[in-house]
């Protein structure tokens, strides 16, 4: 072989060598580039959503006690929430331990076939109760002085003034998306 046929092979073959590093280079930054592109697949959001009402309507004929059960305008408020509930697909109920809480929650409950749970609303750790209920539907039944008192602990700021002793219809609705609390409320009279 002359010197110039070796001089053209050794640039024949270093040009080839140049191109496979550069095609090599190419190609696996084009995979490492492919690998930093692919986005994270989407979380779904975890969204807890809280319903609050306060009991139905109590029988006041006797001022003396604290503990009445509903009256007929309350026996047919609570079958009223039930049918409400009826569409959500609930996984608790919560309600404090009175008669006319307890009675409020119960048609809500059988047509559920959920064991409704008691809560002392003065004991209440708002945060083991969202930990508790990532990712479900909650109804919380209390009184025109807890239930305000709830809803503003769900979501984190003071929003509601305690309930008019004559409002039996308020729905409040907290949803939780992600640890960022909305919230709405309706009046189901």
């Amino acid at each position: 072989m002359s010197y110039k046929t070796k001089k053209q092979f050794i640039r024949i073959n270093t040009t080839k060598n140049i191109l496979s590093v550069l095609v090599l280079v190419f190609f696996l930054s084009f995979l490492s580039g492919c690998k930093q592109d692919k986005e994270e697949p989407a979380k779904d959001p975890i969204i807890s959503t809280f319903y609050l009402i306060r009991h139905a309507e109590k029988d006041r004929t006797d001022p003396t006690n604290s503990n009445p059960e509903l009256n007929q305008d309350g026996l047919g408020r609570a079958i009223k929430w039930a049918e409400v509930f009826e569409p959500i697909d609930l996984d608790a109920i919560y309600s404090t331990n009175y008669e006319r809480t307890s009675m409020t929650a119960a048609p809500t409950s059988i047509k559920k076939d959920i064991d409704v749970k008691y809560y002392n609303p003065s004991e209440i750790d708002i945060e083991v109760l969202k930990a508790e209920n990532l990712s479900k539907n909650i109804l919380i039944v209390g009184h025109s002085n807890t239930t305000p008192v709830m809803a503003n602990k769900l979501l984190g700021y003071e929003k509601y003034e305690q309930m008019d002793d004559t409002d039996n219809g308020s729905l409040f609705i907290i949803r939780i998306i992600d640890s960022v609390a909305t919230e709405i409320r309706l009046n189901m009279n």
